[in-house]
């Protein structure tokens, strides 16, 4: 795909998106609102996306307030009129939900109306991570080149629709992200980012090739039967716990946007609990088997094996 193709598709898939999530808020005001809660955490400043966090203090917001900052939030795509000092590459989180009375024709239109707007994040997804043939450290540079100030995680995010649960209880997830990596897989990596000739801040050019040329030649010094994974910690996320009595189950989403929640009347709204504000003194963690002593070899990527 030509450059020119490829920014004329960006364009029409942004637009489309901010349509199709403009009428899913007319339909979902239009609906009698049974039950809503929104639970707004501190921002994100630029400079301080990576910082270890210790305490998210959290303001919850009730009824129609929260109904309105709900599709407020599913239709925020870019950086719009406030500070500059706020990151555009940490998402913006609004955990919570907003449960609508819809009858079973109403219930299938908003259902397709969240399936096309859905396909559509994935296809915005795909044309900036794929079609756009770039490495993962020159996308940003790109997006914002072609898309200013959008929010690209906000813009991926799916938007998650339930059919009237029994509860929703909310709480904070810690966990790795672990990825088995193949050596040849490394390599092409290291070696990509090479090709493309970039510069990662406060690195020169010269530095940053001199840094990348380092991080291959460790990687083809290692012995060949060497295992490598990323294990990349992943900040604490608000989740949501979802409970069906008749399957007698419950199951476990991430909840960084509020999920939309269809009800036939008031007879299946769900109990909707709170979520309290993160302290790391007071998470207890489960009991965890020893794992194998793995070293870490290129922190940038929180790349480990298990041999030097």
């Amino acid at each position: 795909m030509s450059r020119y193709d490829l920014v004329a598709d960006l364009h029409e898939c942004v637009n489309a998106l901010e349509l199709g999530l403009s009428t899913l808020r007319q339909q979902v005001e239009q609906q009698p609102l049974l039950i809503a809660r929104a639970f707004s955490l501190p921002e994100i400043e630029k400079g301080h996306e990576n910082d270890e966090i210790e305490r998210i203090a959290v303001t919850q917001h009730l009824g129609q307030k929260a109904r309105d900052m709900a599709l407020a939030h599913y239709c925020r795509l870019f950086m719009q009129h406030q500070s500059e000092k706020l990151s555009t590459k940490a998402a913006v989180r609004l955990p919570g939900a907003i449960c609508i009375e819809a009858d079973e024709a109403v219930s299938e239109h908003i259902s397709q109306q969240v399936a096309d707007i859905n396909a559509l994040k994935l296809r915005l997804e795909h044309l900036i991570t794929v079609d756009s043939g770039l490495p993962s450290e020159a996308r940003f540079e790109f997006v914002h080149q072609h898309l200013r100030g959008l929010i690209t995680l906000n813009a991926y995010r799916s938007v998650t629709l339930l059919h009237a649960p029994d509860s929703l209880r909310f709480g904070w997830a810690n966990k790795n992200i672990i990825k088995n990596l193949t050596r040849e897989a490394v390599v092409e990596q290291l070696e990509r980012s090479l090709k493309a000739n970039r510069a990662q801040a406060p690195w020169t050019r010269e530095q940053w090739a001199e840094k990348v040329q380092q991080e291959l030649e460790m990687i083809l010094s290692l012995p060949t039967d060497a295992k490598l994974k990323i294990k990349r910690p992943v900040k604490v996320q608000p989740i949501a716990r979802v409970w069906r009595a008749s399957n007698k189950k419950q199951v476990q989403l991430a909840c960084p946007s509020p999920l939309l929640v269809l009800c036939r009347d008031k007879t299946q709204v769900p109990i909707l609990g709170e979520l309290l504000d993160y302290d790391a003194d007071n998470v207890t963690h489960r009991h965890k088997p020893l794992a194998q002593p793995l070293h870490l070899v290129i922190p940038r990527l929180h790349l480990w094996s298990d041999k030097l």
